[in-house]
């Protein structure tokens, strides 16, 4: 009877034991809940003048000239002098190249022949035709080669003058395609040249600037080359927003004058969106 008392205890407590090392296990298990909430999150201070990370985003520019174009030959010649060197400015008319057209010459001084000779005979037939002594058709194919001839002179005239390349506008030879004394194919690439006169900034821009910039807005531009600041203008807008984007390309233009600037360079548009009160 005493065994059996004995053996119910130590059930009873082994059981007791189980009890509490299942509580202690689960209160190990269950993270301790804590009374005081967690301190909120401090949104990141904006940048003064900026709104959304597509506004500060960096946005880059190239320098480019106002007008440019590539100077072509008209005619199959000899390049006999090319008067402004690569690199060189010059003015609005002044001879950039000269052709060797000696041919050409010989061939206007031909026509011009042929001009007097008809003319000649143009005039002989009237005198006789004032004393019927020449008939109408005669007279009038006389007339008519007499203007055959004039239209040739005017031709080879035309022609000589493209003998002669000047330039278009005020600018600098951006690059030589051609040396003197080489012969030049007819639509052959001669000079590049522009015009800097004004140069020119393009870039993109967040398509919903379009509720403060516009035309005349003034900005300032950071050269890479020269590690300057220049002031500029916008020139004019896009016609259409990229859809995809979400851009719009925008045309300024450097404001004022500074020799150091060529085209080709490029910087940082030193622009952004007005703070919001």
């Amino acid at each position: 009877m005493m065994r059996l008392r004995g053996l119910r205890s130590g059930a009873l407590g082994m059981a007791c034991w189980g009890v509490v090392l299942a509580a202690g296990a689960q209160t190990a298990l269950t993270p301790p809940t804590s009374t005081t909430a967690p301190a909120a999150k401090k949104p990141a201070a904006a940048l003064p003048g900026v709104g959304s990370a597509l506004e500060q985003r960096d946005i880059r520019a190239q320098l480019a000239p106002r007008r440019y174009t590539t100077l072509a030959a008209e005619i199959g010649a000899k390049v006999q002098r090319l008067p402004v060197v690569e690199g060189a400015a010059f003015r609005q008319g002044q001879l950039l190249v000269q052709f060797d057209c000696s041919l050409q010459q010989a061939q206007l001084n031909k026509a011009q022949a042929g001009v007097d000779a008809t003319e000649k005979t143009w005039r002989a037939n009237q005198r006789l035709a004032e004393l019927n002594s020449v008939g109408k058709i005669e007279l009038d194919t006389s007339h008519a080669e007499w203007n055959k001839a004039r239209a040739d002179l005017s031709a080879n005239r035309s022609l000589l003058g493209k003998c002669q390349i000047s330039a278009p506008y005020a600018g600098r030879i951006a690059e030589q395609k051609i040396r003197e004394q080489q012969y030049a194919q007819a639509g052959q690439p001669l000079l590049d040249i522009i015009d800097d006169s004004v140069l020119e900034l393009e870039f993109l821009v967040p398509s919903r600037w379009l509720s403060w910039l516009q035309q005349g807005t003034a900005f300032e531009v950071r050269i890479d080359e020269t590690g300057k600041t220049y002031p500029a203008k916008v020139q004019r807008l896009a016609a259409r927003v990229d859809p995809v984007s979400q851009s719009i390309k925008v045309n300024a233009a450097i404001h004022g004058k500074f020799p150091e600037l060529i085209a080709g360079m490029s910087g940082q548009v030193l622009m952004a969106p007005p703070v919001q009160k």
